[in-house]
Parts: C-alpha cells; sequence; structure tokens
C-alpha cells in the first residue's frame, strides 16, 4: 500500500494511465477537443513499454485502426469527441459484430456539429447506445471523478475483453479536464482480464464457435497460426458471409445475449440517502458532483432527496431503478442536454413514478443551486 503514487491529474490522464494499468498496447486516433491530451500521453508512454501510437488520417481510419490493433492480439483503445464519435459509429459496428474487444473513449463537448468545443456537454448518450446501424450490444460507463475515470477504464478494457465486444467511456469536458488528487493502485491490487485464446490450432478451429451454455467464443489473433476469416456481413462459425436465416439469427441473438445475461456483471451504480426519500436524483458524469451537493443540501434542509449514480450507463440499470420506484415517486435527472436519459428512465418506471428533466445546453455546467431549485419545485 505504501508504494501507491498520489498524483494531482486531470482526467484525460487517468484515463491514459488506467489503460495502461489494462495493458493498453496499442492506440489509433486523431486529435480533438477535448479529449486530445489522451492521445498526446499515449504518444509519450506507450512507447515505453513496448506499446505502439498512431496518428491516423481521420476518425473513422483511426477506429478502423484500432479494430486491426486488437485483431492482432493487442488490447486497444482510441478517443474522440461528438463530431469525431459520429464519425467512428460504422466501425463501432463492425467491432460488435465481429465481437473485435477495443475501448472507445469519448470526452463529450457541445453539438451538434461543431459545436462548442471546449464547452461541456452529455448530448452524446443516445448515440452511444443507438448511433451505429442495426441491432448491436452496447456497454457505456460514465465516470464522475478523476479517480473513477482510473477505475472505469480498467473497467472498461475488462469488459470489453470479457465479452469480446467495444466498450464506450462516456466522459464529458468536465471531468476530462477536471483535476484532482488521486491515489493510483499497485498494479498487483487491479484485477486484469485477458481475452480467452483457443487451445487447438488445428482444421478444427472455427473462430465463432462456442461451447454448450457459453455465448462468447475464443478469439485468436493474426499471425499467431489460426486459419480464419473476419467480415462485417452475417458470418458462419468460420467467419465467413451467409445468408442464411437461421446462421443469421442465431449469430445476432448470441451476441445480445452475451450482454443481456450478464447484465449484473457489467451493470455499475451507487446510491445515497434511497431509505426514506421522497424524490430520486438519478444522475452521471460531471453532473453528479452537482447532484450530489444539491442533495446534500437539500437534506440539511429537511426535505427527503436520494441520489444515484450511474456509473454504467449502458445498460441501464433497470432492475435497481425500478425497485427504487416501489416506495420513490418522483425522479429528477439532471444533465447536460435536453432530455436523453431521462426518456429510458421514463420508459423503465412507466407509471409508477413521475419523472422531471433538467436540462442544460449552454455551454455551462449544470450548478447545485439549479438542482436545488428544481428540488423545491417538485417536492
Amino acid at each position: 500500500m505504501s508504494n501507491r503514487q498520489i498524483k494531482l491529474m486531470q482526467g484525460n490522464e487517468a484515463c491514459v494511465e488506467g489503460a495502461l494499468a489494462a495493458g493498453m498496447k496499442f492506440y489509433a486516433g486523431y486529435p480533438i477537443t477535448p479529449s486530445t491530451e489522451i492521445a498526446e500521453l499515449c504518444s509519450q508512454k506507450l512507447p515505453v513499454v513496448g506499446g505502439k501510437f498512431i496518428q491516423m488520417e481521420d476518425e473513422i481510419a483511426g477506429m478502423a485502426a484500432t479494430i486491426g490493433g486488437s485483431l492482432a492480439g493487442l488490447k486497444s483503445m482510441t478517443a474522440t469527441s461528438g463530431p469525431g464519435f459520429s464519425l467512428k459509429q460504422e466501425n463501432i459496428g463492425y467491432a460488435a459484430l465481429t465481437e473485435v474487444p477495443c475501448v472507445i473513449v469519448d470526452v463529450q463537448r457541445a453539438g451538434p456539429s461543431t459545436g462548442l468545443p471546449t464547452a461541456p456537454s452529455q448530448g452524446d448518450i443516445m448515440q452511444a447506445k443507438w448511433g451505429t446501424h442495426g441491432d448491436h450490444p452496447v456497454i457505456a460507463l460514465s465516470p464522475t471523478s478523476v479517480r473513477e475515470t482510473f477505475d472505469l477504464t480498467v473497467k472498461a478494457f475488462n469488459l470489453s475483453e470479457k465479452y469480446r465486444t467495444p466498450v464506450l467511456l462516456m466522459l464529458d469536458e468536465i471531468v476530462g479536464h477536471m483535476r484532482e488528487k488521486i491515489e493510483i493502485p499497485n498494479l498487483d491490487e487491479i484485477e486484469v482480464f485477458d481475452r480467452v485464446k483457443p487451445k487447438v490450432c488445428d482444421d478444427s478451429y472455427r473462430a465463432y464457435r462456442v461451447e454448450e451454455g457459453q455465448l462468447v467464443p475464443p478469439m485468436a489473433a493474426f499471425g499467431e497460426g489460426f486459419h480464419f476469416h473476419v467480415t462485417g456481413l452475417m458470418h458462419d462459425e468460420y467467419g465467413f458471409p451467409s445468408n442464411d436465416s437461421e446462421v443469421a439469427d442465431k449469430l445476432l441473438r448470441r451476441i445480445m445475449d452475451k450482454i443481456d445475461n450478464n447484465v449484473d456483471d457489467i451493470v455499475i451504480f451507487e446510491e445515497e440517502f434511497t431509505e426514506d426519500a421522497e424524490l430520486l436524483i438519478l444522475a452521471y458524469g460531471g453532473t453528479y458532483r452537482s447532484a450530489r451537493s444539491a442533495v446534500k443540501k437539500a437534506r440539511s434542509e429537511g426535505l427527503k432527496v436520494g441520489l444515484f449514480k450511474a456509473l454504467t450507463i449502458w445498460p441501464f440499470p433497470e432492475t435497481r431503478v425500478k425497485e427504487l420506484t416501489n416506495n420513490i415517486k418522483k425522479i429528477l435527472v439532471p444533465e447536460l442536454n435536453l432530455g436523453q436519459y431521462v426518456q429510458e428512465v421514463e420508459r423503465v418506471v412507466k407509471n409508477t413514478a413521475d419523472v422531471y428533466s433538467l436540462g442544460k445546453v449552454n455551454g455551462e455546467a449544470i450548478t447545485p443551486d439549479e438542482i436545488l431549485a428544481k428540488i423545491r419545485e417538485v417536492l
């Protein structure tokens, strides 16, 4: 414990430190505010640990190269902001269907289009869920502090490797550029998960075959002697394109099930003051910090307000939120958009609770006083 490093760093820096601790060895991307520090630090640190950094010609190529790095056997990451996140979507879908583990960091800024490049936003929340076409699995994490950025970056890599899927780390400009003193755990204290590799390299190898009762196939790397094909078309167990309707249905349902059937392992949340709450504040990312201040102030005034922090935003923490509405009949969702995550809350709780939205899109953070004013209004 005494060897732990204590540092002052920003969220973007903590993201890189977490990625390195998780075993990242490849980074490909394109610089874009407010994520550029991630690329800069990766360019400095990866060569030192035997990793590779490459700046591509654009965001599309950055995502493609990240997939290629992972297929070659390296834990791979890319980082961007809103406009680049839009450009990466097609290849994120490719990674989902081909089951290529990789981590995509989106340090959100105000949009649409180029918007306000240096201003905070949480406007990509629904894009994280539905950004690429077709049915596809989604895991998206959202840290609220610099230390959580470190921890959730490690978690993103672990989930990506465990379930062979792209994982999104949804920072916002507040968390990405905020500086805090953090204690970095020793490497032997950090749980690191590596992809499962096939054991037999012979003619019986099928890249997408799963054993009975399993949902995630072992993953060989290019160059290790295994013969397999990778395509964005629906494919059979060998990885070759197939137009067979049964093959397509079985493949897509398995890819969805590997996430849907493991929600308890994937979904992370925290809650405070929910035992007697009449109103629940559900928040994520940088906005959570203002929400927590507002809740503590409200409770000092005798207002029965609880707090729910969604660290995994996709899949939505549906089970617990539903349970909370057995006793809590009002939910307020503050977020730096005009009502994206609140739509999912409304869908989940349906007629069991009244749901209120507090959105802001002027490029400024939601303040504790603004949330406190809304709490007083609702109660």
